[in-house]
């Protein structure tokens, strides 16, 4: 009989046990909240909660001891960087063991193991999440709306090119216009120089006329003297 024997052995050899309980220690510092038996959550916190100490502590020995018990670098370097320092002002208790429900295949009481602080972290994660999506959403609007501004200065830059086209045109009419006037006013000047001229040619053959017509009158009264 096994009275006062610490530890469970799951019906399984010492090393499957030790297998069984790493990979569950593992996942458990991977996501910080596993789901399990009740026997194996158990089990794992009495282990897990000795990495956090050996996490507390922090020197050389202490992380050759916890890559001994989880040989993965990436997850000791979590332990020791991100787990530990959150636990520094608590004296043990750093895991909790809730009841969820019952297996549907054996009716296995199941539970969830998390960290204490884990509803904390998922709320910070959370809204570090929604920041994030906030800022990536600004950063499409802004990205949406440079193109948008960049087509109302195209069609800023078409506007005002339109509006100098119409201003060149209304110029080049305009001076149309004036030349026009002042080529009128010239030929007319010109058509009543002529005029003017033709009247005093006439004028002058009609004296030349009437002086030749009185000298004939003339000569003929002497005649008839």
């Amino acid at each position: 009989m096994r009275h006062n024997v610490a530890g469970r052995l799951f019906g399984r050899t010492a090393n499957q046990r030790k297998a069984l309980l790493r990979g569950l220690v593992a996942s458990l510092i991977e996501h910080q909240r596993i789901e399990t038996t009740v026997a194996k959550a158990k089990e794992t916190r009495r282990l897990a909660e000795k990495l956090v100490t050996l996490g507390k502590r922090g020197d050389l020995n202490a992380k050759r001891l916890a890559m001994a018990r989880v040989p993965n670098r990436s997850l000791v370097v979590k332990l020791f960087d991100e787990i530990a320092p959150r636990f520094s002002d608590r004296n043990g208790g750093y895991l909790r063991i809730v009841p969820t429900r019952k297996r549907v295949n054996d009716r296995a009481q199941l539970a969830v193991l998390e960290f204490v602080d884990y509803e904390d972290l998922r709320d910070t994660e959370a809204g570090s999440k929604k920041k994030g999506k906030k800022a990536q959403k600004a950063k499409k609007v802004e990205k949406t709306e440079k193109p948008e501004k960049a087509k109302k200065t195209v069609k800023a830059k078409k506007a005002e090119k339109a509006e100098k086209a119409e201003k060149t045109e209304k110029t080049e009419k305009t001076e149309k216009a004036k030349k026009t006037k002042k080529t009128e006013k010239a030929e007319k000047t010109e058509k009543a120089k002529k005029s003017g001229k033709a009247k005093t040619a006439k004028k002058a053959k009609t004296a030349k006329k009437k002086t030749a017509k009185k000298a004939k009158t003339a000569k003929k009264a002497k005649k008839k003297s």
